[in-house]
This record gives C-alpha cells, sequence and structure tokens, in this order.
C-alpha cells in the first residue's frame, strides 16, 4: 500500500475550504487514490473558522521566531466520506482568514506579507507532524502552489526535519502568476525573522529579480523531485518568457523550468474532471436560483454597500422570469486580470458582445466575486446594459445552473494553467468559448467541441474574440442541426481522473499504477 500526504491552502472536500481550481484537485485526486486502494491524508490551515466542530488530535510545538509555536491539529469532517482518506487542519490564532473566500490575504502595500507569516507557520507545523509520524508510514508528499513550498526550505535546510529527505516531494504549479515572495530579511513577513538561527544558502531560494527576497514559487520548482502543470501546453508556455499583453510564458522563472525539464523533472499532465458522485442541479430553475441569491446576499452585512446593485439585478433578473431570453451565454470565475483582463482593457469589446447578443434577444450572465476594480466595471456594466447580468456574490446552486442551463460558456483568460470551468460546461453538452491558451487549448477543439479565439498580437486576439462570438451566435440561430452535434460532441468528451492519476503514479510518484 502506497500513502500520500496532500499540502494546500484549499481542499474543497471540505466545507468551505476552496477558492479556485485547486480546491478541486484537492478534492478529486487523493479519491482516485483512495479507490485504488491506497491510503490519502490531506492536511490545510483552519483559518481561524475551519477547526470549529472538528475533532482535536494533538497540540504540535514548533520553533518559531526564536520561541514555541503550539498548533493544534483536528481530524476535519469532510463533505462525504471515502475509506483510504483523512482530512486534516491545522489550527493557530496568526494563520488567519484572508479576505479572499476567507483563505487569502490581500495585502497591497507588501503583496504576500499575512500569507507568508501564516504559510510558514502552517509548514512548520505540518513538517513536525510528519517527524512525528501522525500520518504514518509515508510514500509521497503532493505539494500544491507556493503556501506549501516552505516545506522544500525546511527539508533541505532545517536539521530538526532531515526525515523529510526520505520521502519524494511533488510540486504542482496551478498559477505560476502567484509567487510568494518576500524579503529575506529585515522584515517581521521574512526568512530571517522566523528561522533566525538557522545558516541557509541564499542561491536556491532567492527571486533573481528582486535578489533580497525569497520566492516561494521558484523554491517549489527548484527543491522538489518532481514539478508538475496542470495541462501540457501550459508547460510548454511557461519555460518561455513573458511578453504581456500578447502572452504570459513563465513570468521571470522560465529559466528554472527549463532546468527542471532538462533534469526530467518537469511533467505537464491535464488535470481531470468529476463525472461520478456530482451535484444535480435542476433545469429551469437559474432565475429562480438568482433570485434565491441575491435576497440572501441582501441579508449580509458585508453587502450592504451593494444593496441598490442587487436589488437593481434582482429586477432584471424577474423579467427573464417572466420573458426567458432566446440565448443564455454565462461564466463564472473570479474576477481577477488573469479571468478578464481582455474586458477591462477593451470594454469596447464588452459591449460589442452584449450589443451581438441584444440582436438576437441574448443575455450574458457573469457569477464571481475578486478584485474591487474589476467588481465596480462590471457592476457599471450591469447598470447600462439590460441584458447583462451580473451576480456578484458566490452560490454553488446558482453556479450548477448556470453550468446546466447556459447556450454558450465565455472563458475569454489571458491565460489559464489548465481551466475547470470549461470541462463542467462540456460536461452539460455546453460549448465554450475560449483563448486558445494553456488547459483550454488542450481541451475545446475550435467547431469541433467549442470555439477558440487567438492572434498573434492584442489586437489580433480582440478582433478575433468578437469574430468568433459572432460566428458562435450565429451558428446557433442559424444552423441548429451542426449546433446540436457540437453539443453532443462536447458531452461526450471526458477528462477522466482516472486517466491524469495514472500518469501521476507513473511520472510524479516514480509508482507503478494500482487499482
Amino acid at each position: 500500500m502506497n500513502r500520500f500526504l496532500f499540502v494546500s491552502a484549499e481542499n474543497d472536500a471540505i466545507p468551505d475550504c476552496k477558492a479556485g481550481g485547486m480546491g478541486d484537485v484537492v478534492r478529486d485526486v487523493p479519491r482516485q487514490i483512495a479507490s485504488r486502494g491506497d491510503q490519502a491524508h490531506v492536511i490545510t490551515p483552519s483559518y481561524n473558522r475551519l477547526h470549529t466542530g472538528a475533532q482535536l488530535l494533538r497540540t504540535l510545538e514548533v520553533d518559531l521566531r526564536g520561541q514555541v509555536y503550539e498548533l493544534e491539529l483536528y481530524k476535519a469532517r469532510p463533505k462525504k466520506e471515502f475509506e483510504g482518506i483523512t482530512h486534516y487542519l491545522l489550527h493557530h490564532p496568526e494563520i488567519e482568514a484572508g479576505d479572499i473566500a476567507h483563505i487569502y490575504h490581500n495585502d497591497p502595500e507588501e503583496p504576500f506579507y499575512t500569507d507568508f507569516v501564516k504559510f510558514t507557520i502552517f509548514c512548520s507545523g505540518v513538517a513536525e507532524a510528519v517527524r512525528q509520524k501522525v500520518f504514518g508510514p509515508l510514500n509521497v508528499v503532493h505539494l500544491h502552489d507556493w503556501h506549501s513550498s516552505m516545506l522544500l526550505f525546511l527539508r533541505a535546510f532545517h536539521p530538526r526535519h532531515k526525515h523529510l529527505q526520505k520521502l519524494r516531494f511533488v510540486y504542482t504549479i496551478h498559477n505560476l502568476a502567484i509567487q510568494g515572495i518576500r524579503p529575506l530579511a529585515d522584515n517581521y513577513s521574512s526568512v530571517e525573522n522566523w528561522f533566525p538561527h538557522l545558516e541557509f544558502p541564499v542561491e536556491p531560494l532567492m527571486d533573481y529579480r528582486y535578489t533580497d527576497c525569497i520566492n516561494l514559487m521558484a523554491v517549489g520548482i527548484r527543491l522538489s523531485d518532481a514539478v508538475h502543470t496542470v495541462s501540457p501546453s501550459y508547460m510548454k508556455d511557461i519555460m518561455k518568457p513573458s511578453t504581456p499583453p500578447e502572452f504570459i510564458g513563465g513570468e521571470g522563472l522560465e529559466g528554472d523550468l527549463q532546468q527542471a525539464h532538462r533534469e526530467k523533472r518537469l511533467f505537464g499532465i491535464l488535470n481531470g474532471s468529476n463525472y461520478e458522485n456530482i451535484r444535480v442541479a435542476s433545469h429551469g430553475a437559474i432565475y429562480l436560483n438568482t433570485v434565491r441569491a441575491l435576497f440572501r446576499w441582501l441579508q449580509e452585512e458585508s453587502k450592504k454597500y451593494k444593496a441598490d446593485f442587487l436589488a437593481h439585478t434582482g429586477e432584471k433578473v424577474v423579467e427573464l422570469m417572466e420573458n426567458p431570453p432566446a440565448m443564455l451565454c454565462s461564466s463564472v470565475a473570479r474576477l481577477t486580470e488573469q479571468k478578464f483582463y481582455f474586458f477591462k482593457k477593451s470594454p469596447d469589446t464588452f459591449r460589442s458582445l452584449l450589443k451581438r447578443l441584444e440582436e438576437v434577444n441574448g443575455v450574458f450572465m457573469l457569477l464571481g466575486t475578486g478584485a474591487p476594480e474589476y467588481e465596480a466595471l462590471f457592476r457599471a456594466m450591469s447598470y447600462q446594459h439590460r441584458n447583462f447580468i451580473f451576480t456578484n456574490g458566490q452560490s454553488e446552486d446558482l453556479i450548477d445552473s448556470m453550468y446546466l442551463e447556459t447556450d454558450l460558456y465565455l472563458m475569454p483568460s489571458l491565460f489559464e494553467p489548465c481551466g475547470i470551468s470549461q470541462m463542467l460546461a462540456m460536461r452539460n453538452g455546453n460549448p465554450v468559448l475560449a483563448h486558445a491558451t494553456g488547459g483550454l487549448k488542450d481541451t475545446i477543439a475550435h467547431l469541433e467541441t467549442g470555439f477558440l479565439f487567438g492572434g498573434d498580437t492584442y489586437a489580433d486576439k480582440i478582433n478575433d474574440l468578437e469574430a468568433v462570438f459572432d460566428q458562435a451566435v450565429t451558428l446557433y440561430f442559424e444552423q441548429p442541426e451542426q449546433w446540436q452535434q457540437l453539443r453532443d460532441r462536447a458531452r461526450k468528451m471526458r477528462f477522466t481522473w482516472k486517466k491524469s492519476v495514472d500518469q501521476y503514479y507513473r511520472r510524479l510518484y516514480d509508482l507503478n499504477p494500482t487499482g
């Protein structure tokens, strides 16, 4: 039997512990591992909230900042029980909930200041738990993004954690653009402050652009036994330098990734999607679920400043309940530069898409929260356009309805390591229109299972987005048989976790697939 430890900032297998696609991966991969008869342990921070009602297992003592920190280790209650999987939470008061999905902090003046602190404490606690054999004997430790890479620092340089050197460490890059860069010294949120008596070389840690800083994404790439990107095309993309906005590549780490590739440590394996035990939405409930979500948000204190906008949105949705549109386009995403750069830089393009929809009695629905400037942009657009419904919040029921009932799903991502939304829409037989980048290029075939736009320059991309959108709308209304064939092909596509995890075992874990 093989035994795995997953270390992550997110885990959608437990309630309220997800901000993005990482949470889906950390939910689904252990289930696939357990189905093979192996054991998976999954640990995340509690963020001062998730441990309430969980089972306290033990207290762990770690040496940080020249003093003893006491962390509490809990066994978490998952949404669904699976034999062979155990979920854990680490609690300490300084591992705080952030303003992004109650997980990550947004520190405008000093980026990653608070998150560096809490994930350093978290990783130190995980290392101590492994030392004390809390999880039993382990074969593989699978780390996810920069939040967990401090474990590699401890493995390489901390004398108390030499035991970690016996284990195989795999590092998955979910989003290379977010790198966890902090000072090496002279700051509360610095390596020297948290490990004052530890001697370590600077070269394996430093950011080559800011040589007085640690880059925790780089640490993950440089010090792990295997580096994993969540699609083959994204792996190729990030070995090239970025030339924004036309191309987002290695973001300063392309040299490290090229080195990992030469050392045969870099692997691009496409994420899977869940096709079993899924929530089933009801047809015809999308506008009712929107109204329910709006009324719930209106009662939340944190949404009071949006009350006028929420009421305005509700009025538009009630009209749609009485007179449904002839075509429904939708998108569900974090409101960030990655997801909607094209619309923020070129709002006239977004207006053009809405105008094209208006000509055919079509509506575009967008659900999400995120960067304040993006929320403000879309709220303003919603006031200006009757056929744009912006639901500025999070609702699992509404999200399920949008994936089920949309006619065309839109993903204009500037870059996309893999993407899960296109798989979820295609699972319901709904074509996706997406930027030909990263995992979107690996999962969508233009005019076969969906639509792709691209171009060599930014202007080319914007023009092609409008042209391909017009192509999709025209096909929907004028060639219904061809549209239905496209839907059928999209529905039949299968990006299974079994196929992906087979490759994990062979290439990342260096084990023979079982089960």
